[in-house]
Parts: C-alpha cells; structure tokens; sequence
C-alpha cells in the first residue's frame, strides 16, 4: 500500500485552509496513494480561544469535514484526517481534539479524540495550556483497514509508550501521530520519539505535520517544527516531509512488520514485577 503524509501550514481560518488542504490530498491520490494523512488540527491552528469559538463547529456540521469525506469518496481512498478542532457541546464549553479515519465510502471509519493535554511550559516565553480550551478523550482506538490494523493517536500522545504498546499488543501495525510539535521540542524530542515507538512496537509509524509559521488573525502566531515522519518497524526513517507544506510517499508492507516482531518478539515478553 502506498501511503501518504500531507504537511501543512494551516492558519486561524478553516474556510481559507481547505482548498490547499484537498488540493494537496488530490496530489497524494493522482500520485498513487490509497492511504492519505493530513495533521493534527488540519482546520484551524490558533492559540486564541476566542477566534476558536467564532470559527470551529460541531462533527455534524464541520465544513472541513464535510469536504474531506466527499473527497475520500470521489477519490476512493482512506483519509486519515489527522485532527479536527471541534466544538463538543459540552456544559464547560472545551472542544475535542479529534482524528478522524474515513473509509472510500466517504463514511466514518473511527474517531479518536486525544487522551493526552498539552500542558507545557517549554521556556517563559512559549507556555501551552491545550486542556483549557479542549477535553482530554479516554478510549483508546483501533481501526482495521484492508492493509492493516490502525492504532489512533495524536501529537502529545508520542511521550506515553504505554499507549503505543497496548495498540501494538492488540494488533496495530501502523500507528498514526499527527501532530503539531512546537520548534523546540521538535528539534530534540520528534524523530528520537517517533523512532522509539516504532522499535518497541514493531510497527509502522507514521507522523504527519503541521509546519512554519501559522498566519493569526487573532492572539499570538504559533510556530510548529515541521518534518512530518514515516518510520519503518526496524526504527528507520523512510520519509521526512521537511519544513514546507507539501506530499511524502512512503510504501507500506504488512510482512515488513510480522517479519520484524519474529525477530524481536518483546511484545510477547511482558512480566509481572513488584516495586518499585
């Protein structure tokens, strides 16, 4: 299966992000690709919760959604949309960091809302608080497609092994990280992270990004690191998107991965210990 990861540059604008968003999904697809990725928060990267709530909607009525599922169809392809920021409804008015697996039927394959919050203070000037504006999820989430089992993740999730080894151990071969990782954690932490979960799986992973500037109508621009990622299950990068919006091909072998946890089974070698 040939795969693609989409790297953007989304703005605050949801309406304004999407032709650039199908275009390039367009490009994955003419050039082969029956699986396509786009980031995390594909709709609207802002740090103003402001404009967030002038401009995101509910599931239901998402525009972006909504393209993006008339897209998969007319194209015939699994669209993993990285995530969307959307309204939830809920009575303490966060939104839901969700990703969303849509089948070439257009219809919604699995939905995994982010379980974990992006509380962080990376130096005194860049601080981010993601569980004030969004809901942290709590279920973790399997997909099965015709060219392997999906386990669901975004962004944050990278820095919680135990999460990517209960999705490995319970089938998943490729393991999706969408995400937004800010300059300086991306720097040190992303290819080394993204490379561990890979090893101890014994999976794919694939990780696409959002990447540069993010233009802002409202409240401070926000910077992301770029480099959108595919990992092989030995640990080898098989594709790095570099830090302009654009497509990275990589091809996908469901035996690459079963021939790689024969050679290291340490998903079966789990034991019980006391302490500490």
């Amino acid at each position: 299966m040939r795969a693609a990861l989409i790297q953007l540059t989304s703005s605050d604008d949801p309406q304004a992000n999407l032709p650039g968003t199908r275009a390039l999904i367009a490009q994955a697809a003419q050039g082969g690709a029956g699986f396509v990725l786009t980031p995390e928060v594909t709709n609207c990267v802002s740090m103003s919760r402001t404009r967030q709530k002038e401009v995101l909607a509910t599931e239901s009525a998402d525009p972006t959604l909504a393209a993006l599922r008339e897209d998969a169809a007319r194209l015939g392809i699994w669209l993993l949309i990285g995530s969307l920021a959307l309204r939830t409804g809920g009575s303490d008015g966060r939104f839901a960091n969700r990703s969303l697996l849509i089948g070439p039927d257009g219809a919604v394959a699995a939905r995994y809302d982010k379980i974990h919050m992006f509380d962080v203070q990376v130096s005194e000037a860049e601080t981010y608080r993601e569980s004030d504006g969004f809901r942290p999820g709590a279920q973790a989430v399997l997909a099965d497609t015709p060219f392997g089992r999906l386990g669901l993740t975004i962004c944050y999730d990278l820095r919680f092994p135990g999460l990517y080894r209960c999705l490995a151990q319970a089938g998943a071969g490729i393991l999706t990280v969408p995400a937004a990782f800010s300059p300086v954690t991306g720097a040190a932490h992303w290819e080394p992270l993204l490379r561990a979960r890979a090893i101890e799986c014994g999976a794919y992973v694939l990780a696409p990004a959002q990447t540069g500037t993010h233009p802002a109508s409202r409240g401070r621009a926000r910077d992301t690191h770029g480099h959108s990622l595919a990992i092989d299950p030995w640990g080898a990068v098989i594709a790095d998107g570099g830090t302009a919006p654009g497509v990275s091909f990589v091809e996908l072998d469901t035996e690459t991965v079963a021939a790689t946890r024969r050679k290291i089974p340490s998903l079966t070698h789990d034991r019980a210990f006391s302490g500490p």
